[in-house]
């Protein structure tokens, strides 16, 4: 039920996502860091255009969110406030028109307002009169953002890139315009579904993830001098060091990720089932769907070592070790590796014994990892180099070893190493690598994940050979051996 006649943006999003009532400080700084992303992402995906050519909408409450100059002409803006108005100026008005009216002192002036700003009333007992939100058209990308607090002081964030779920939160906006003037509503509608792109741009989102995360180790105060929200007592009231990436926020994130990817995945798969499509259709959709699956399995690793910083022992992730038979894993995982080293001009060689081994792991975890590591590994070497992939038995361990080869065929010699790439660190838990834009996670998360799923992994630097990953798997324990140690 809601709380009121029409829903809060904070509850259509609830019914679209999970939600956790949180601390004011921790849910303030997402808001935070998810504006400061929102408008570099506007700033990088609008336009460079002459003039005062509008290329989008921003729906804002309860002050304008944005003060870049390219913003604040490219885009137009309407604010929701609860703040009293002019009771004789009910319809939306423009702020560098508004003359303040004798004897009334609460009508926002030019500094609280931007000039050319729209502003519409919300009636006090409106609970979206709790929320601060932000709704964002363009041609590109919609968004919404909502920092909600409840009667309790607690404080919820919740954002979503969903067109389904944004066109909800402006219906619910949209009926609210329409009790205070149904002509303005009229307008701001067609510029609704004239900025509103009809499907979801999973590089928008993965290029909203990388800002995100990029903010997450921004100072605080440059950050809000960036924003200049309108709200600056209120955040300078708030305001927390933040020294680490937010880990529920990183969890938050990977969510949202994921949950567009595998709809567009489950809908590329329902098209290649069709047999009508041309050949160079069905190409098209299996990159597609090939895409999103990496997408999705890069999400999942993120949310899992996010939720391993939160967990309460490494011990706690391993009672979901099970027997498993690696050769099944490999056949999966090896043309995907070839794959990924074709697309960056390598070469991929794997040797493995006759017969694998059963080795105790999470069978649900383990393609996941060892193909996020070698995603990463081959980012890390230059164009034309060959990577080896041994696997052996070791003791009573499985051991798989990735290194690079850099001899040169023509004279047996080996070449000057490659510059390693830049590699920078955000937070605790991933690396940013500016060349390529690539987030990963870091070699001390990796190893994190790998000891979550039983294996050990070991990074060595070689002369010559750069960086060797050995992966260790503890091998299972036959019942004989079993009875051998009891005896013994």
């Amino acid at each position: 039920m809601y709380q009121w006649i029409l829903p809060s943006l904070l509850e259509i999003l609830a019914q679209n996502q999970s939600s956790v009532a949180e601390s004011p400080a921790k849910a303030e700084r997402q808001w935070r860091v998810s504006l400061a992303a929102t408008q570099q992402l506007l700033l990088n995906t609008l336009a460079t255009v002459s003039g005062d050519t509008t290329q989008g909408l921003v729906l804002a409450a309860p002050a304008p969110l944005f003060s870049q100059p390219k913003l604040t002409q490219s885009l137009q803006t309407v604010t929701f406030s609860a703040k009293p108005f002019n009771p004789l100026a009910l319809m939306p008005f423009q702020m560098p028109d508004a003359m303040p009216v004798p004897g009334y002192t609460n009508v926002p002036d030019d500094d609280e307002i931007a000039a050319g700003e729209s502003v519409l009333p919300l009636l006090p007992a409106d609970p979206l009169a709790a929320e601060q939100f932000c709704l964002v058209f363009t041609d590109k990308f919609t968004l919404v953002l909502v920092l909600a607090t409840h009667n309790n002081g607690k404080k919820t964030f919740s954002f979503s890139f969903e067109p389904e779920v944004v066109q909800q939160a402006w219906r619910s906006l949209g009926a609210r315009v329409i009790l205070n003037d149904p002509e303005f509503f009229t307008q701001l509608d067609e510029l609704v579904q004239q900025y509103s792109p009809v499907a979801l741009d999973s590089r928008i989102v993965v290029q909203f993830s990388q800002l995100l995360l990029q903010e997450l180790t921004q100072p605080e105060e440059t950050r809000d001098s960036l924003l200049e929200s309108g709200n600056k007592e209120d955040r300078e009231n708030n305001s927390c060091p933040m020294h680490n990436p937010d880990v529920e926020l990183l969890q938050a994130f990977a969510h949202e990720v994921r949950t567009p990817l595998t709809t567009i995945r489950t809908m590329t798969r329902l098209l290649l089932k069709r047999r009508d499509l041309a050949p160079s259709v069905i190409d098209r959709l299996e990159i597609i769907d090939r895409e999103c699956s990496e997408q999705i399995d890069r999400m999942e690793l993120l949310f899992k070592a996010a939720e391993l910083e939160t967990a309460t022992s490494v011990k706690s992730s391993k009672t979901q070790l099970t027997p498993m038979c690696l050769d099944q894993v490999l056949q999966q995982s090896i043309p995907r590796w070839e794959q990924a080293a074709h697309r960056r001009n390598l070469t991929l060689n794997v040797v493995l014994p006759q017969q694998l081994p059963t080795v105790v792991s999470n069978p649900s975890m383990l393609d996941r990892v060892l193909t996020g590591l070698m995603e990463n590994f081959t980012r890390s070497l230059p164009a034309g180099s060959h990577i080896q992939v041994q696997v052996i038995p070791a003791g009573d361990q499985l051991k798989l070893q990735l290194s690079p080869q850099f001899l040169c065929k023509d004279t047996n010699k080996f070449p000057t190493p490659a510059t390693p790439p830049i590699r920078k660190a955000l937070g605790q838990l991933l690396m940013f690598q500016p060349e390529t834009g690539t987030i990963s996670l870091n070699m001390a998360a990796t190893k994190h994940l790998f000891q979550a799923i039983g294996g050990k992994l070991i990074v060595r630097q070689r002369p010559h050979y750069g960086e060797i990953l050995t992966i260790f798997l503890p091998l299972e324990v036959s019942s004989n051996q079993q009875k051998l140690e009891v005896k013994s």
